[in-house]
């Protein structure tokens, strides 16, 4: 038994069984991870996949216990690279990111600087994506930190931690009938189109909750991952903006219009997340420290022991999180 062969069962698994993908993704050829596959097969005396003539179709009932004890294997073999890399070089390594674009734009390169600045030996890796893809990254395993609002609840094997609270603002272009309002109401907004973020995506179920609560159906005609496209469909007239506050520069958006609407959505708390029994390098608690500074060494430590979110919770429960 190999640990090239526990990686190749669990990427396939990760890739819905589809062989072709796995190769692709691991630089490889699609004969050699089934011949691998087959051989570990042929050593344990079970077959791992269901097959259909040559293609996987399934996991088997052993195939389901082998592949969560590769994984956990897999796991403790980084965390031993970890602690060795962290005693032979503490100041070189990787690390890997998943956020969304919003996070990626607006929030995190101040962050990216001074920790480039503390850290110029460590190579940053960033992946974007939805709320989901970004949590499931994190979940396997293949980044490091996962960045988001949505969806990191989830995935139970992630340990997430409060950073900071942000809200929204209503975006239109110059010389709109709402661009004059002191303070909007649900009822203005809902009078026009609306161009806003994909549903499940950057706060998006807070709004639908604040519309719904007040009987409201707006008329979203527009959504996007992407807060800079948001803005470009607002600037040509399709429809009125909503977007995190943070993504509005009046500066760059000379063209438009931000209308304070933090009384209007409840606010969103934006999270960093890792897989529970992750070995922390040095590095890595810094750049959770400088995105967030209530989360200092200690207070990580305490979070990634905590054995439920319930504890977790509690851990957070007094904080008082900074806002944008």
């Amino acid at each position: 038994m190999k640990l090239q062969q526990l990686k190749y069962i669990c990427e396939v698994a990760s890739h819905r069984l589809n062989v072709s993908a796995t190769a692709e993704a691991l630089f490889t050829s699609q004969p050699g991870i089934s011949k691998q596959i087959r051989m570990l097969e042929d050593e344990l005396g079970v077959r791992i996949f269901q097959r259909s003539g040559k293609h996987l179709v399934g996991v088997t009932t052993a195939g389901k216990e082998i592949l969560n004890l590769a994984g956990r294997v897999l796991e403790q073999v980084q965390n031993i690279r970890r602690i060795a890399d962290e005693h032979s070089d503490p100041g070189r390594g990787d690390l890997s990111i998943a956020t969304t674009h919003t996070q990626a734009r607006y929030a995190l390169p101040p962050v990216i600087k001074a920790f480039r600045g503390r850290y110029p030996k460590v190579s940053l890796h960033m992946h974007q994506g939805t709320p989901v893809q970004i949590s499931e990254l994190a979940s396997r395993g293949t980044v490091d930190f996962a960045i988001a609002t949505e969806a990191l609840e989830l995935f139970e094997n992630l340990v997430m931690m409060p950073c900071y609270r942000w809200n929204r603002s209503v975006l239109v272009p110059i010389g709109h009938p709402l661009a004059t309002r002191r303070r909007l109401e649900l009822k203005d907004i809902a009078q026009y189109p609306i161009v806003t973020y994909v549903f499940g995506f950057t706060g998006r179920s807070q709004l639908d909750r604040a519309f719904e609560g007040a009987n409201l159906t707006p008329e979203v005609v527009f959504t996007a991952t992407d807060a800079d496209v948001i803005k470009t469909y607002v600037k040509l007239g399709l429809g009125v903006g909503i977007v995190a506050s943070m993504a509005y520069d009046k500066r760059v958006d000379s063209e438009l219009v931000a209308l304070p609407a933090a009384h209007l959505f409840e606010a969103s708390t934006t999270k960093i997340g890792c897989r529970r029994g992750t070995v922390m390098r040095g590095y890595m608690y810094e750049f959770i420290h400088l995105f967030a500074p209530h989360l200092d060494r200690d207070t990580v430590d305490r979070a990634l022991r905590a054995g439920s979110q319930e504890e977790l919770d509690r851990l957070f429960k007094n904080v008082n999180l900074p806002s944008y």
